[in-house]
């Protein structure tokens, strides 16, 4: 088990971490507010390419910023059971883009969020979700397309703003964990390098009193267990999906049950604490702009990159729309995936529900489903796993 030095502000091992994501609030994605990019023109894909488009105007930005998550979000995460959220933040807000063209200003926000988190009982991962010159190539790393990070000083800058973070924020009484960077793409890097970054980083941070969270950079949650020996205080984040490859969304919802009770038992097996930090509702990639802007479903065979994809289903009430407009079927599969993942995921350290809230993605929309009914976290069957 995980060695501990300083008290840490959440009991990790002992309590189950309980919360959900602040997605698409300080960096921004296509899909959890397309009314952002709805506005711009088609090569705007994600906060470098919007950047690019209209500068460094942070008044583009600020009423998006000044409303997508206010105090009251934090009293209704609190009112719902939640004990835990992780506040993604790009590199760029933190020390500046180094050049890159982000807008920026949404750093002053963190400062916002753990005040209301602390006034309302919540504690905060600040996770590193954009790293310089993209870790993942992903859209939510800010820059969509090719994986350079660890070139040239990126690793450096990278260091430099969890140093930020770190001296910011980790003395906070509702900051309990930071996050060295979100999904580094392992089979896209040398994960050599990308253990000494994480130990160096570790090194960064092993003196405050924050659970140093990192992301298995998708080499599977089982394969760290020989890494970390005399470290303390880490914390192992997986992600779990069931959409994003075509045998997942074949599945039936007693396979995806079946699934993710399994997964469950993997992560309950490592030698670190363990949680599942981003995971869904979703059994489909409908999702308006789910996969990238302008790009298509999997599941209704409208992907239009990568070789394409064969009809499995309709998108229909899942590409947009609200929990309440979804049928009782869908409404049904949905809610009985929630709860066997969060069982699956309490069989180890807890989880944190991809996101919070959304523009028009019911699968994916915490604060929605529970509003509808979907999410009773007062009721939950611990049975449902078997």
């Amino acid at each position: 088990m995980s060695k501990v030095r300083r008290d840490l502000k959440f009991g990790f091992g002992s309590e189950k971490v309980r919360g959900v994501n602040l997605g698409g609030w300080l960096v921004l994605e296509p899909w959890i507010t397309p009314s952002i990019f709805e506005a711009t023109p088609d090569n705007v894909v994600d906060e470098y390419t919007y950047g690019a488009e209209y500068g460094w105007d942070t008044d583009r930005l600020r009423d998006h910023w000044n409303t997508w998550i206010t105090e009251d979000d934090f009293a209704e995460m609190k009112s719902a059971g939640l004990n835990f959220a992780r506040l993604p933040i790009g590199y760029w807000s933190v020390i500046g883009g180094n050049g890159a063209p982000y807008v920026y200003g949404a750093y002053d926000y963190v400062g916002k969020a753990v005040g209301w988190a602390e006034a309302h009982g919540i504690q905060l991962m600040l996770d590193l979700h954009g790293a310089p010159r993209s870790q993942n190539g992903f859209d939510n790393s800010g820059q969509l397309g090719e994986v350079h990070w660890t070139e040239a000083d990126s690793i450096d800058l990278t260091r430099k703003a969890l140093g930020k973070i770190r001296d910011d924020f980790a003395d906070h009484p509702s900051v309990s964990a930071i996050e060295l960077v979100n999904e580094p793409l392992g089979p896209a890097l040398n994960m050599d390098t990308v253990r000494q970054f994480y130990m160096d980083g570790w090194g960064d941070l092993k003196d405050s009193n924050v659970a140093v969270t990192f992301h298995d950079a998708f080499e599977g949650v089982t394969s760290w267990d020989s890494w970390g020996s005399g470290m303390w205080n880490l914390l192992l984040d997986t992600h779990h999906y069931e959409v994003f490859d075509s045998g997942a969304l074949q599945l039936s919802i007693d396979g995806h049950v079946s699934t993710a009770c399994g997964f469950g038992s993997q992560m309950a097996s490592t030698n670190k604490w363990t949680i599942a930090g981003e995971w869904s509702g979703a059994q489909t990639d409908c999702a308006k702009w789910l996969n990238g802007r302008g790009i298509g479903a999997r599941y209704d065979g409208t992907f239009n990159k990568a070789g394409g994809s064969s009809y499995i289903g309709s998108c229909d009430g899942k590409y947009s729309g609200s929990v309440a407009d979804l049928g009782d079927a869908d409404k049904q599969n949905i809610k009985r995936f929630i709860e066997a993942q969060i069982v699956a995921f309490e069989k180890a350290d807890g989880w944190i529900f991809w996101t919070w809230k959304n523009e028009g993605a019911p699968e994916w929309h915490f604060q929605d489903l529970i509003r509808e009914g979907l999410v009773n976290l007062g009721s939950i069957n611990y049975g449902v796993c078997g």
